[in-house]
């Protein structure tokens, strides 16, 4: 493993380090307008939610690290402290990255990439009518982190106003469906990343319930050569440590204790690899059903 002290990297090296590791980033494409009518549209990936009540969200843009000169959305909010920002989905991603170009300031990036002004309820820059997700917002604070080239220019806004494409929907219309939206979100370098039903998994949170933690596992387990780190979180995620269920029935778990009866490591180590067959496929119960009968 190689150590960077950042101290000693150029602005330029410790952009592209922390934006290559740091990722996938959401992306807010935010249109703004100054106190003449000049619109602007641009994307920010250094954008996240930092409060639901208030319904808080953050994005900056950064001094330039090739010149230390200001964007225009930050030349924009200064003047007019009001904000859309929209969640950029698949479908409008090349529009979306033509709209970063550095246009001269006069230039509206609506016409350039190709978007449909849309007026908003709340506040004074336009929508983009394309965007599934689009969040009115008033701005709060803007903060700078400092006066160098890269410095972060943190833009604070409260959402006031959110609307949702009924096209993102789940069946009974409550909430965004997270197979439906298909975000995309910024990596490294010219890199991007698309949510869709291919890479998107369920990891069960313990909420209020604590789950009995990875120290509490049995030895065998925990220190098991085959059950990965994930495997052993799902593990320890139950709320109280299972016991054998004497109504439990699988083939494959007769087998293997009926042919590796005569070497218990050899059984220990074929029970693990099934286990972790079924942990790989969510079937936290079972898994563990198939390690007790050697956990101890």
């Amino acid at each position: 493993m190689i150590t960077l002290e950042l101290k000693d990297l150029r602005p330029g090296e410790k952009q592209n380090w922390l934006q290559h590791a740091i990722a996938p980033r959401p992306v807010a494409f935010v249109s703004t307008i100054n106190a003449a009518g000049n619109v602007n549209l641009s994307p920010f990936s250094f954008f996240n939610m930092f409060s639901a009540n208030p319904p808080v969200v953050i994005f900056s843009p950064a001094r330039r690290v090739r010149d230390n000169s200001t964007k225009h959305t930050l030349q924009n909010v200064m003047e007019v402290p009001e904000v859309v920002i929209h969640i950029c989905n698949y479908d409008m991603v090349q529009q979306m990255s033509l709209s970063s170009c550095e246009f001269p300031k006069e230039v509206d990036e609506f016409i350039k990439a190709g978007f449909t002004k849309q007026d908003a309820l709340h506040v004074k820059p336009p929508m983009v009518k394309e965007a599934k997700v689009k969040l009115e917002c008033r701005v709060l604070e803007i903060k700078s982190l400092g006066e160098t080239g890269g410095a972060g220019q943190l833009v604070i806004a409260e959402v006031i106003c959110m609307h949702v494409d009924e096209s993102i929907l789940t069946e009974d219309g409550k909430m965004i469906d997270q197979q439906k939206f298909h975000q995309v979100a910024r990596m490294g370098g010219d890199w991007y990343s698309v949510v869709n039903g291919n890479n998107l998994f369920k990891v069960p949170k313990p909420n209020l319930k604590l789950g009995i933690g990875v120290d509490a596992l049995p030895q065998s387990i925990r220190n098991s050569n085959i059950l990965s780190g994930n495997n052993l979180g799902m593990l320890a995620n139950v709320e109280e440590m299972p016991v054998v269920d004497v109504a439990f029935e699988d083939d494959t778990l007769k087998n293997i204790i009926q042919y590796y009866a005569t070497d218990p490591n050899e059984m220990e180590n074929e029970l693990h690899l099934y286990a972790k067959k079924l942990l790989d496929a969510g079937s936290v119960n079972e898994a563990w059903q198939v390690l007790l009968a050697v956990a101890y």
